[in-house]
């Protein structure tokens, strides 16, 4: 594998599981994935790191098991960002160009978008993404590009998304302990939408809904542009405890219960059906009856479709949404979950997997919708990184360190030997 290869990591750091996938991009433009980790989540809530110290455990457990199915030692990572502490605001940015006999350029947008960085924002709140939507030049409007038009002055109007600094310092914690290097930090509903959702989506109008294990996260999409985002606290954690309380058993049996048996619709479920739970010590096995699970479960999902559906009215594109809802994270593989969604929005609901821009041969499978967001870390990485940089510190296994080396060495004595000989 030549040098140069472009290999990325994303490190998606969630309430339930964190995971790190190693991903490459092939001749085709389809990423193989080389390689995953995942460990169960303990510093994390709601999607915010609460403890450092189990957090970076976690990391590092999740690190560990991708080096190993990689055979990569791993360096540099795109990390995701999620939370309730998430708030997005749309901005006009404007810039008079001194240099009238020239067209607008690169350089051009990249001084209106740096602009945008030096906000004053609220005391504790930093921005983490500036996305341009529509270009205005010398006030006429509407222009996806502007670059190779010619104008006194460019304007645009852009979504900017911030984050609590406290919330990103810890991130960029965690990840150092891990002796990793944050090499970018991305909107988890951002990477999911890169993943689950193609072209014409896009275009013509999309809502990602993205179910985590805290939170349930919202992006917009009309015109290939993001045009809203929304973190709702709420995800599937908190459908696991209800069945906890509601069914009077351990938190452990109610996400096995969850998994195995739970659906969205309780008029899927017969009243006979019934499932047995072994009793603690020697007690009595707890019979439940899946109709009741069901209805706990409808419950509470109701409750997060009526927060999206809200999200998506504030919006002001749900009469826009030509492709409708996109559901995907762990959440979204909850039983007839899109038949409720549609039944409570009255919109059209599909499942988001994250094969859009996979490579069918792809040694590992992360098909999954609960590896979304990982999977559109590595793309974004892959798709904002020059060739020349790279995630991997080797290629190959820990056992091979130093052959590059060797190698150089081993050239530069023949090299100076042909050298000598003429």
């Amino acid at each position: 594998m030549e040098n140069n290869t472009k290999i990325a990591v994303g490190l998606d750091i969630g309430t339930t599981k964190i995971t790190v996938i190693v991903g490459q991009k092939n001749e085709y433009g389809k990423i193989e994935i080389l390689g995953m980790g995942k460990a169960p989540s303990t510093g994390v809530m709601r999607g915010i790191v609460a403890n450092i110290d189990k957090t970076t455990q976690s990391i590092n457990k999740a690190l560990e098991e991708a080096i190993t199915s990689s055979g990569m030692q791993v360096k540099n990572v795109n990390v995701g960002i999620a939370g309730q502490h998430i708030k997005s605001l749309q901005h006009r940015g404007q810039l008079v160009r001194e240099n009238l006999e020239t067209e607008i350029n690169d350089a051009d947008i990249d001084k209106l978008m740096q602009n945008m960085y030096k906000l004053v924002m609220v005391p504790g709140e930093e921005i983490i993404h500036v996305i341009p939507q529509e270009y205005i030049v010398d006030k006429q409007d509407n222009f996806p590009d502007p670059r190779g038009m010619v104008g006194v002055q460019l304007e645009a109007n852009f979504h900017i998304i911030t984050g609590q600094t406290a919330a990103i310092s810890n991130i960029k914690k965690c990840v150092n302990n891990a002796s990793l290097a944050m090499t970018g930090l991305t909107l988890e509903p951002l990477a999911s939408a890169t993943s689950v959702l193609d072209h014409q989506e896009l275009e013509a109008g999309v809502a990602l809904v993205d179910i985590g294990g805290g939170t349930t996260d919202v992006a917009i999409f009309k015109d290939g542009i993001i045009r809203h985002t929304a973190v709702i606290p709420f995800g599937g954690n908190i459908i696991t405890q209800d069945i906890k309380e509601g069914c009077s058993i351990l938190e452990n049996q109610a996400e096995l219960l969850k998994i195995k048996f739970g659906s969205a619709l309780s008029s899927q479920n017969n009243e006979n059906e019934i499932v047995s739970i072994p009793g603690l010590r020697g007690r009595e096995p707890k019979e439940i009856s899946l109709k009741n699970l069901a209805n706990i479960i409808q419950a509470r999902v109701e409750e997060i479709i009526e927060l999206v559906h809200h999200e998506i009215k504030n919006s002001g594109y749900e009469r826009k949404l030509i492709t409708g809802i996109v559901l995907t994270g762990g959440g979204s593989q909850l039983k007839h979950i899109s038949q409720l969604v549609e039944f409570h929005t009255g919109i059209e609901c599909r499942i988001g997997y994250p094969n859009e821009h996979l490579s069918s041969n792809s040694p590992i499978d992360v098909t999954s919708p609960m590896y979304a967001t990982g999977v559109g870390l590595v793309i974004k990485f892959l798709e904002e990184r020059t060739s020349d940089e790279t995630s991997i510190v080797q290629l190959g296994t820990k056992g091979n360190a130093g052959l590059g080396d060797f190698f150089k060495k081993m050239l530069d004595k023949i090299d100076k030997y042909l050298t000598n000989d003429e």
